[in-house]
């Protein structure tokens, strides 16, 4: 990108694309009827994109099929599990309960988008309900749905990312062990350790 001492108009978007088709505007709903209940269905992954005033935030979600669970044609709801602790998607819902999920679906090439409202809960019923096996989570996300979209999968297929030629060989990137060591200022001998640790954390620790 060229530096510029000064700031350049935003380009007119509107002259530099075409608008979208009827039938892309007309698939924008505002809630899920049901193909999108087939999809939540079979669902094991989507982003969550969530913001306040002090930043956002883009976070990964999974679980088995139909982790996300739908109540009826304007709410779904998922379990929150644990990841890093940072729980910034559920800091920003406390000032700003906007929402975006994106979801992907191993093999296919279309993504599902849910634009809504979301807040946290620790209801102990919803929480019971939404528990794998004997773990049950220690809060859950419900999120009305103002807009529900099939996004097509041209990125996918830019990305090659289902194809197996894509997968990425271990060991062709610094590894978690790596990457930790070096910001921390570790022997490079921990990362080992570390990297022991964390692949059996993120394998079988799901849940605790």
């Amino acid at each position: 990108m060229t530096q510029q001492n000064h700031p350049t108009p935003a380009p007119d978007l509107d002259r530099l694309y075409d608008p979208p088709a009827e039938h892309i505007r007309k698939a924008v709903m505002h809630e899920l009827i049901g193909f999108h209940a087939d999809y939540l269905a079979r669902a094991t992954f989507f982003c969550l994109a969530t913001g306040r005033e002090s930043g956002l935030d883009a976070s990964p979600r999974g679980g088995p099929p139909g982790f996300v669970r739908m109540f009826d044609p304007k709410t779904v709801a998922f379990a929150d599990w644990p990841g890093n602790n940072r729980i910034e998607s559920m800091r920003n819902l406390t000032e700003d309960d906007r929402v975006g999920m994106l979801f992907l679906f191993p093999g296919l090439e279309v993504f599902m988008r849910i634009n809504g409202r979301g807040r946290v809960t620790d209801d102990p019923a919803l929480r019971a309900d939404l528990a794998e096996g004997a773990k049950v989570p220690k809060t859950a996300i419900v999120v009305t749905v103002d807009e529900v979209l099939f996004h097509c999968g041209k990125a996918l297929n830019r990305a090659k990312l289902w194809a197996p030629e894509s997968r990425i060989e271990r060991g062709a990137l610094p590894t978690p062990g790596q990457m930790l060591t070096a910001m921390t200022r570790q022997n490079e001998a921990a990362a080992a350790a570390i990297d022991a640790h964390y692949t059996h954390a993120v394998r079988h620790d799901l849940y605790g």
